[in-house]
């Protein structure tokens, strides 16, 4: 019986690996499947992981539709037997249902993989639809680590370090530090995405970065950059932990 699964986990957790895994170990048993990804850290038409792994796939729009793209691809004589879906939390909740459709009128297998919820811990729409509709959702056993240590459960955006909890859902960016960019039309103050080139922009532009974080230190909006300030500012270990709480996140 085919089936839908969905692979859930927070960003830096392993998805895009895993996928390509998937990929590799269904058509070395000589099935036929077709990569997506969407908005990929890499660029489009590509599936990228952290560890240097990358591979060409079928880039995903809002025009696109699933069922479309696998009845065309076996009319054309190629077999189907599985799809890789990844950034899956960036589809729409209808191509979600598409999905679903392929796997019990198609008997084909779908793999997605996706975050959950973005950086204001909202659920994305493909991932709600996914978790609704899924046959099952596995949370991947590679934990990413918030700054401290402990088990990073959300994600979160930052401008030049400092949490941020307001903005476009979708900022195409990656765990880490970023170089400063332009901000798109529309896009709230500091949440950036094409790379400017002039020196003096560059200079003054805020850098947006993403990075994960256990849920103490989401709530209290404390990140990477903040914690080294609060160390350098006092020796004590304690003081992370006793920070001052912010507002209830919105």
């Amino acid at each position: 019986m085919a089936e839908l699964v969905f692979f859930s986990g927070t960003m830096d957790c392993g998805k895009s690996t895993l996928a390509l895994q998937m990929d590799y170990n269904h058509s070395a048993r000589g099935r036929g499947g077709i990569l997506f990804s969407r908005n990929d850290r890499a660029g489009e038409s590509m599936i990228s992981s952290r560890l240097g792994l990358r591979t060409p796939a079928v880039e995903v729009t809002d025009a696109t539709d699933f069922w479309d793209e696998v009845t065309n691809r076996r009319r054309a004589g190629f077999p189907v037997d599985y799809l890789i879906c990844d950034e899956a939390q960036f589809y729409a909740a209808d191509q979600v249902e598409q999905l679903a459709r392929v796997v019990d009128e198609l008997c084909v297998d779908v793999f997605a993989f996706g975050i959950t919820s973005d950086f204001r811990t909202r659920l994305f729409p493909g991932s709600q639809r996914l978790i609704e509709l899924a046959d099952r959702t596995e949370v991947l056993q590679v934990r990413a680590l918030c700054w401290c240590g402990r088990r990073a459960t959300h994600n979160a955006r930052t401008v030049d370090g400092v949490m941020v909890v307001e903005g476009d859902q979708v900022v195409v960016g990656d765990v880490g530090k970023h170089a400063p960019a332009a901000a798109p039309a529309g896009a709230a103050p500091g949440v950036t995405e094409e790379p400017l080139f002039s020196a003096e922009a560059v200079e003054t532009a805020p850098v947006v970065g993403y990075e994960t974080l256990c849920r103490r230190h989401y709530m209290r909006r404390v990140t990477a950059h903040q914690a080294e300030s609060i160390s350098a500012a006092d020796d004590s270990p304690a003081t992370l932990d006793v920070c001052a709480v912010h507002p209830r996140i919105p």
